[in-house]
């Protein structure tokens, strides 16, 4: 497949709190086929840790 599912961008940016939820987001663009982009950046918010994943659509050769 050359374009992600469900019209889905090839760059998305995944942010929310250092949660399973996050982590469950992030699972499933890698099921989908999406590969990681970069380390995850981690900030604070109060007392929340809120993280950000890049993750891309690999491109065919």
């Amino acid at each position: 497949m050359n374009t992600p599912p469900d019209g889905l961008p090839r760059y998305r940016v995944l942010t929310g709190p250092d949660d399973e939820s996050f982590c469950r987001r992030v699972s499933e663009a890698l099921d989908l086929g999406f590969v990681l982009h970069g380390g995850p950046s981690v900030t604070f918010a109060k007392e929340t840790v809120i993280v950000a994943q890049a993750v891309v659509w690999p491109m065919s050769s």
